[in-house]
């Protein structure tokens, strides 16, 4: 069973963006609010609605590999956030365990080429991978990051005087 994901600070993520990408450790910010999913983002997150997540986690496993870190958030990271950052792990531990067993989902009647391709496409890269949630969400990132360009996108003001 994989180990439950920690959280990391605003202060700590801000600190990884605004190193030079050659001095930091290869890291991806995965942004699961739904339709909340308004008024900015972490600069370079990838936007995965909870919503998806039954048929994208499987996919951002594979897709998220190489990567050392992988930090999820929602608006508070209370729920989705902490809820996706958990499957990723279990699923990602799944995977891992699949492979180094070297077992292939395949299906009747598949051939061998089939079998192979399926095989192929559940295969997730053995790295050490650190899991962690943004502590506070984007609510509390952007009240400390919103108006900085070098780390939220899109950052509307007006969306947030109210928020909360």
């Amino acid at each position: 069973m994989p180990s439950s994901p920690s959280y990391m600070t605003r202060e700590d993520l801000s600190a990884f963006l605004l190193k030079p990408v050659t001095a930091r450790p290869s890291i991806a910010v995965i942004d699961v609010r739904d339709d909340d999913h308004v008024g900015g983002h972490i600069f370079s997150s990838t936007h995965v609605p909870s919503s998806t997540l039954d048929y994208k986690i499987p996919e951002l496993v594979r897709n998220l590999s190489g990567k050392d870190i992988v930090i999820f958030h929602c608006a508070l990271s209370q729920q989705r956030g902490p809820t996706a950052a958990r499957r990723y792990a279990r699923e990602r531990a799944r995977l891992l365990s699949s492979t180094t067993r070297g077992d292939v989902a395949t299906g009747p009647g598949m051939s061998d080429v089939e079998a192979e391709d399926v095989g192929h496409s559940q295969k997730v890269e053995g790295t050490e991978q650190k899991i962690y949630i943004l502590d506070g969400g984007f609510v509390k990132w952007q009240e400390k990051y919103g108006p900085d360009s070098r780390l939220t996108e899109a950052y509307a003001p007006d969306i947030w005087v109210d928020y909360c």
